[in-house]
This record gives C-alpha cells, sequence and structure tokens, in this order.
C-alpha cells in the first residue's frame, strides 16, 4: 500500500497525472472577473486598445483577449483564481505589461492601465502589423515551433533594430532549440543594450542575466550561474516572478535546494501568491520533506480554497497523510 501510495504521489508531483484530468482541461477557469480603462499619458480614453492576460501557471498556458470599448474600458470574466500577466497595446503606443492577482471569492481592484506615446528611435513596437507578427511568433513559441517561431522574430527585429527586446526572444528559441551558445550570444546582445537603455533597460538586464544563468546552468558550470542568478535578483529584490523564474530554472535542472531559496524568495515578496508556495511544495516534496511540503501546500489553500488547484492540492496532502 505504502509503494502504491509513493508512485501516485510521485505522478502527481511529476504533472503526469494531471495531464490528462479535469484540473488541466479546465486550468485558468473559474468565477473571477477583471475589468479596467486604458488611457493615454493626458486621461483621454485609448479605444480598441488589445488586453492581453496569460496565466502564469506551470501547469498550462493560458490566454484571454478583449478590445477597450469607445470609453476606453474593457473586461474579462470566467477567471480562475491566479497570477496573470496584462498586456496593453494600441498602435501608435508603446505597450505596457502588468502582473495582476485574480480572485474569484473577492472583488478584483479595477486594472487602469496609461499607454505611453511611441517615440520614434525608441525601443517600441507602434505598428499593428508588427504587433500580429510577434503574437503569432509568441503563438508558435508556445506550440514549441521553435524555427518557424524564430524566424518571425528575425523579422520582426531586422524591421525594428532599436528594438532590442526581440533578441531576447530569438535566445529563447535558440535555447529551448538546444543551441546554447547562440543563445548565450542573443541574451549577453540584450543585457549589454539594456545596460545603454536608462529609461527602460533594468527590468531587461534582470532578465537576461537570469537567461545567461540559466544557459550556464545548461552547460553544467553551476557557480557560473549562480553568479549571474545573483546579478539578476540584485537589480530587481521586489520582483517576484523573477526570483520565482530563477526557482523554475533550478527545479527543472533538479537543483532543488536552490529551487527552495528562490521559490521561498518569491512567496516572501509577495506572500500572497499560491504559485510560488505551490512550486515550494512540490520542491520540498521532491526532496522527500513531508513536513515542509505540508506546510507550503496548506498555505496554498489558505490563499486558493476553491478551484480546480485546490482540487489537486488536497489530493497531495491526502497522499502525504497515508505516508
Amino acid at each position: 500500500m505504502r509503494s502504491r501510495t509513493l508512485a501516485l504521489l510521485a505522478l502527481v508531483v511529476l504533472g503526469i497525472g494531471l495531464a490528462a484530468g479535469p484540473a488541466a482541461a479546465q486550468a485558468g477557469r473559474g468565477t473571477g472577473r477583471i475589468s479596467g480603462t486604458v488611457k493615454d499619458e493626458a486621461g483621454n480614453a485609448v479605444a480598441g486598445a488589445k488586453i492581453t492576460i496569460v496565466l502564469l501557471n506551470s501547469e498550462a498556458v493560458v490566454k484571454r483577449e478583449a478590445l477597450t470599448d469607445k470609453k476606453g474600458e474593457w473586461a474579462i470574466i470566467g477567471l480562475g483564481t491566479s497570477q496573470w500577466t496584462l498586456k496593453a497595446e494600441a498602435a501608435g503606443y508603446a505597450p505596457t505589461t502588468v502582473d495582476i492577482q485574480v480572485k474569484q471569492l473577492d472583488r478584483n481592484a479595477a486594472v487602469n492601465v496609461v499607454l505611453k506615446k511611441a517615440v520614434a528611435g525608441k525601443a517600441a513596437v507602434a505598428d499593428e502589423a508588427t504587433l500580429v507578427t510577434i503574437e503569432k511568433a509568441n503563438q508558435l513559441f508556445e506550440e514549441r515551433n521553435y524555427d518557424g517561431a524564430m524566424i518571425l522574430f528575425q523579422e520582426v527585429e531586422a524591421a525594428n533594430p532599436d528594438v532590442y527586446q526581440v533578441r531576447m526572444s530569438i535566445g529563447d528559441c535558440l535555447r529551448e532549440k538546444g543551441e546554447i551558445d547562440r543563445a548565450l550570444e542573443a541574451y549577453s546582445t540584450v543585457l549589454e543594450k539594456a545596460q545603454a537603455d536608462p529609461e527602460n533597460g533594468k527590468d531587461m538586464s534582470a532578465k537576461a542575466l537570469a537567461r545567461i544563468g540559466e544557459c550556464w546552468l545548461k552547460k553544467g558550470d553551476l557557480e557560473k550561474a549562480q553568479g549571474f542568478f545573483k546579478q539578476s535578483i540584485d537589480i530587481s529584490p521586489e520582483d517576484e516572478l523573477l526570483a520565482y523564474n530563477v526557482g523554475e530554472i533550478y527545479f527543472s535542472n533538479q537543483k532543488l535546494d536552490e529551487a527552495i531559496t528562490y521559490f521561498a524568495l518569491a512567496a516572501k515578496i509577495k506572500p500572497d501568491w499560491s504559485e510560488a508556495y505551490y512550486k515550494l511544495g512540490l520542491a520540498y516534496l521532491n526532496k522527500a520533506d513531508y513536513a515542509k511540503a505540508r506546510e507550503s501546500l496548506r498555505k496554498v489553500l489558505e490563499l486558493e480554497p476553491e478551484g480546480e488547484r485546490a482540487v489537486v492540492v488536497k489530493g497531495i496532502l491526502e497522499a502525504i497523510a497515508k505516508l
């Protein structure tokens, strides 16, 4: 009986049991509603702005979209409790991205976005056709068609040489294709340009450093990887997503102690983010530290008592209780 329970628990931890179940199929769905406005810097409504939200969840990629009306207002319903990334974009404006926490049991605060006019020569894509190309490239990347995605990203880069951020996406494609040295070159280029960009470069510098660290980890140089990860966190010590992503990198490479450090940091920065505690619990499970796993997963249920994640967590806790 004990061996059967351990085997079942292993399937849950690895996500194998989730792939075919209703939890994965229902990822991101729920009763949550978010709404807000998009305006320009003068306070005027931006009609027809595109709102895209993407679920920040390790189990599935979920995307929802909406357009603002003539008053600049928008709304999206049917969302599950989780943290999402929201992107607002409109022709003639620089895109803006924010992270939002969606709850099903409470009313969510309005998300009011201010778009800045795109300035010639600045690192921003303003035309609708290019934004569509980027969206297609991102979709191909999600579908693991890295060659196709990279071709489109390279087209965008060729047409918008000042938008150095696109080189990050090219590096991601190269990394996923296993071309680590070329990916390192791409990320190093982003880092160099970001460090010379005092207005928008801080965030990109942190992300580039984290990706460089990931490349060195894939090359087997843990010490060098840790150095880049530390630099990344030092630049943005209050960015829970950055800490979480570093934890994910370590977790996927079975560096569990390091993963725990960064998942715990993400949870400390944003104590109401259930995803950080969930991954922290899985990391402890992989170390067979059931007491700490139970503590982290119970925290998930405090923050997210209903929905598909809660069902999964309750199942894991029941399996732990039988050990």
